[in-house]
């Protein structure tokens, strides 16, 4: 019945199957970046919060981060074993990987809480929130509730993939989408009404996140293709390493931008004390506050991008199972034209209308400081956004093809050696702007590799389909 069930992902067109698994998952990540985001905006239209409150709120997204890498490395690699399990007919390795994945990500987010805890203090000013004392403490006050959150969070990010490998791409988008909207409608309540600051924008994240967390608990007793059993939660070394492996390239894809974050954020605080506007004290958050809004934009176009690239590793994973090269590459180009497209008009966007997406963050009630620095960033930062989409597609789509090693490769040099290597180096030359410098430079830099592994991934698939037309004519 399983196999009746999911063989329409050998069958159906791609650009069918890409449009139904893609369009949910592009909805559930843009959802759970709102998460942050929406806190960002009405901490920062709250006056008695202000740049200040979005300067903390920069402090402590990396930190969320690390939370979602750990997250999406079980439930990424999950849904890649299980995709390729089903394309080989294989049901019970794809129950067994879904079980060991629900207690890998208990046992993992339950130590990251503990540990976000007991090292707060330390964790805070290691992501540059000691830039003076009142981001310091909006930053403690924010931390401390949402990692008490932090187990949910990771359940239901983990889950998301595991239930669109599971062939129920809607509900995943459903489950996120409803914390989201809890958050969204209790933020201005907790922070408006009750005034509760940091504490009520951390508080109204964390019930969404608990919505989301309880949805996915009922899904996986109700599961349609792979519904574990008791015995696949006992856990297993090969389906754990295997899991991990496919997941790793997700995992690095987010600890290393928490690395760049890091840099980011402190070459912030060094260089920005050192500029003769933002070296005074009634100004030093505003470069931390601003450059993490942009962060926040590029984390929606990024929602968009993975989300086109995620949607589509169910499809790629069965029809690499199954041996169906020919459809693999037809989906990698119609991916790669569509990233493009997206890059392109959120290009358009940050280059025309930067003034427009600074005033969402509260502009108005600013310095004219604030504004200026703020277009300058939008300008800079993300001005290779095309080539940074069509990156981030690579990496995802050679995941999902099994291409773990080249997809972990690709990712590690541009976070790590690129992301962090120029956001330490340019400032030593061009000062606070060359923290804007390290984004574009990055993108231009690794595009010029991704274009090698394209043509190579491109080369294998052509060679594949027609050694496969060679054998079946030989046949006949």
């Amino acid at each position: 019945m399983n196999e009746k069930e999911n063989r329409f992902l050998g069958t159906e067109p791609v650009e069918s199957l890409m449009r139904k698994y893609a369009i949910p998952c592009i909805i559930s990540l843009l959802v759970g970046a709102l998460y942050n985001i929406v806190d960002q905006i009405f901490i920062a239209n709250a006056t008695y919060l202000g740049s200040y409150g979005n300067a903390a709120n920069t402090v402590v997204f990396p930190l969320t981060v690390i939370a979602l890498a750990i997250a999406v490395m079980i439930g990424d690699g999950c849904c890649a074993f299980v995709s390729l399990s089903l394309g080989k007919k294989e049901t019970k390795k794809a129950k067994k990987s879904v079980g060991n994945s629900v207690v890998m990500m208990i046992v993992s987010s339950l130590i990251l809480m503990a540990l976000y805890l007991i090292f707060s203090d330390s964790i805070i000013a290691m992501f540059g929130g000691t830039v003076n004392e009142e981001t310091y403490n909006h930053s403690k006050e924010y931390f401390y509730y949402i990692s008490l959150g932090i187990p949910f969070y990771m359940f239901g990010q983990a889950m998301n993939p595991v239930i669109r490998a599971d062939g129920s791409p809607k509900f995943a988008m459903a489950s996120t989408l409803a914390g989201a909207v809890i958050n969204i409608i209790l933020d201005p309540i907790f922070i408006f009404g009750f005034m509760w600051g940091m504490m009520g924008a951390a508080i109204a994240t964390v019930i969404g996140q608990i919505v989301t967390a309880l949805l996915a608990v009922w899904y996986l007793f109700h599961m349609r293709l792979v519904k574990p059993s008791q015995n696949d939660f006992r856990l297993d070394r090969d389906i754990i390493r295997r899991t991990l492996v496919l997941g790793i390239t997700s995992f690095l894809s987010q600890i290393s931008l928490v690395a760049a974050m890091a840099a980011i954020n402190n070459m912030i605080r060094k260089y920005g004390a050192m500029d003769e506007v933002f070296g005074q004290a009634e100004y030093a958050q505003i470069p931390m506050a601003v450059v993490g809004i942009v962060m926040k934009f590029f984390q929606i176009v990024i929602s968009i991008v993975v989300g086109m690239a995620a949607g589509c590793i169910p499809v790629v994973g069965y029809n690499m199972g199954a041996g169906l090269k020919d459809r693999v590459r037809k989906l990698f180009t119609t991916l790669l034209i569509a990233e493009g497209f997206v890059g392109l008009v959120a290009l358009i966007i940050v280059e025309v209308f930067p003034q427009g997406l600074i005033g969402i963050f509260g502009a108005a009630n600013e310095s004219s400081y604030y504004t200026d620095f703020a277009v300058k960033a939008f300008r800079i930062y993300l001005c290779m956004m095309v080539f940074a989409c069509v990156n981030k597609a690579c990496f995802i789509f050679l995941q999902a093809m099994g291409k773990a090693l080249e997809s972990t490769v690709l990712s590690m040099v541009r976070e790590i050696v690129f992301g962090v290597g120029f956001a330490l180096l340019l400032p030593l030359k061009f000062g606070l702007d060359g923290v804007l410098y390290s984004m574009p430079l990055s993108d231009i830099l690794t595009f010029l590799m991704a274009v090698f592994l394209i043509y190579q991934t491109y080369t294998e698939l052509q060679v594949d389909n027609t050694n496969v037309t060679e054998t079946a004519s030989g046949t006949e």
